[in-house]
């Protein structure tokens, strides 16, 4: 239906009325009206100006894009806060809302091929859409002492009005005002800072492509602590100021973990700086935002966590700068591409650093891989969230259930293959997008040998096909069939 909408929006002859508007997308199979057809973007400069507590900040978006059809009108998706004005290319054009779309109609029609900039002055609202939690709507999330950024999978055009679907990488930059007291850090690297009386503006820019689901920006009672990584890269965390001193000694582990990934694919990390932002905020989960990776206060501080186990997580959200970040899913569905490979690369450290066996946590995951697969669906196909929930996407299964399929394509064309195809994946599609069919092309390419038939029912199937090596190996709910029909087990059919 929303294909159907597309039509119509970007091709509606000239002098006839402009159809109603509504809502459309780029059909996404679990967000289906999430991106927006006709334009493709190129950057945004993002103001913000936060003057505290939980009122909704006064905001101005600037998107620079270029049509990629004939667009009479266009959308952004926008749903958390007041448009105030839209202008296209300087000049005022008329708007509307359609759910949780912005729909801008230009003073005349945009061609294909061609630049334009809309520039949308707005809030942006912290208190999150009406009826729904602080922290479920995603979007900004509420620190002890500011916000952050939680965007992750469907809500950065709750923070600011963008076409909001990973397919759509663009470059950022955010100019953002706050009380001169608090600290505002950003994706990428600063550019500037000024004073203006009792406030300040700071100014950052992110200088690879980002899907907008990747952005962050922190507001708070913050310390910034600089550090050096492997080939003099710079790093640079972000923690609450109070615990500077009691957090040191988790900081002073990444530049060891970018070395050990940047062994395992072969090559530099892909951005301009890493670094941890540890907020006072209780999300629920880690978050992998670019050059700047979310974790809660609590995972560091809270007693009795073991310590391979904290590794092990500052390990997956690093590796996810290559695989989400620098290669981005093409669609929501190859989000296996994206938490598979940052389990795996979790539990593969959490074994070497840590001494956590890989085949046991794998064959742990196998015996559980049925029962994902009947209540998530299979890794390449995720089931969609339940209303309202759309975060509920990640599931074990795209998890564990992928780093399970990587376990397998091991087994089957070797681990030097393997290591190779790695690298390969990293290299290939650095700063753009992939997908499945993707993987699965430069699998076979490397391995020599047409491995689509070997991965489609691992990626796509409704039970856990053999391991490979691994014979012996049974799901759970395969034992528990193979049980009932023991004669052991009278009673049972047989």
């Amino acid at each position: 239906m929303a294909l159907a909408a597309v039509a119509s929006a970007a091709s509606a002859p000239s002098g006839a009325a402009p159809p109603a508007p509504e809502p459309l997308g780029i059909g996404d199979r679990l967000f289906p009206h999430l991106g927006n057809p006709g334009y493709d973007v190129a950057a945004y400069d993002i103001d913000l100006d936060y003057r505290g507590g939980d009122r909704p900040l006064d905001a101005v978006t600037r998107v620079d894009a270029r049509a990629t059809g004939v667009l009479h009108s266009l959308n952004l998706d926008f749903a958390g806060g007041t448009v105030r004005s839209v202008a296209v290319d300087g000049r005022r054009a008329a708007f509307a809302r359609a759910g949780e779309d912005l729909v801008v109609t230009p003073r005349r029609p945009m061609l294909p091929g061609e630049p334009f900039r809309v520039t949308v002055r707005h809030t942006s609202d912290p208190r999150g859409l009406p009826g729904g939690s602080d922290s479920g709507d995603g979007g900004w999330i509420r620190t002890l002492d500011g916000l952050a950024m939680a965007n992750q999978a469907d809500a950065a055009h709750r923070v600011f009005p963008c076409n909001d679907h990973p397919s759509d990488k663009a470059r950022f930059t955010f100019h953002v005002t706050a009380p001169r007291d608090l600290t505002v850090v950003a994706g990428g690297v600063p550019v500037g800072r000024e004073r203006h009386g009792a406030r300040t503006t700071w100014e950052y820019r992110v200088l690879h492509p980002m899907a907008t689901e990747l952005a962050q920006v922190s507001i708070g009672r913050s310390a910034v602590v600089r550090g050096t990584g492997p080939g003099g890269l710079p790093l640079r965390d972000v923690v609450p100021a109070a615990d500077r001193e009691r957090l040191a000694p988790w900081l002073a582990r990444t530049p060891d973990q970018l070395a050990w990934m940047e062994d395992k694919t072969g090559g530099p990390y892909p951005f301009e700086t890493y670094g941890l932002l540890i907020a006072r905020a209780t999300t629920g989960f880690e978050l992998e935002t670019q050059t700047l990776s979310l974790f809660e206060h609590r995972l560091f501080t809270t007693p009795k966590v073991p310590e391979w186990y904290v590794d092990s997580v500052m390990v997956h959200e690093l590796a996810h700068q290559w695989f989400g970040d620098s290669v981005t899913p093409r669609t929501w569905s190859d989000l296996w591409l994206n938490e598979g490979h940052a389990t795996w690369y979790e539990a593969l450290y959490a074994q070497e650093r840590g001494g956590r066996p890989l085949a046991r946590r794998m064959r742990a995951a196998y015996a559980h891989s049925d029962t994902w697969r009947a209540d998530g669906g299979p890794p390449a196909a995720p089931e969609p969230g339940p209303p309202g929930r759309h975060i509920g996407i990640f599931r074990p299964t795209v998890y564990d259930g992928g780093a399970l399929v990587l376990y397998a394509l091991r087994e089957e064309i070797g681990a030097a293959a393997f290591e190779r195809l790695e690298r390969a994946w990293v290299r290939r599609h650095r700063d753009s997008v992939a997908s499945t069919g993707d993987f699965v092309r430069l699998a076979s390419r490397v391995a020599g040998r047409d491995l689509a038939g070997f991965l489609h029912p691992w990626l796509y199937g409704r039970h856990t096909p053999p391991m490979p090596g691994h014979p012996e190996w049974r799901s759970a709910a395969r034992r528990a069939a193979l049980g009932a029909k023991s004669p052991g087990n009278p009673g049972k059919p047989g």
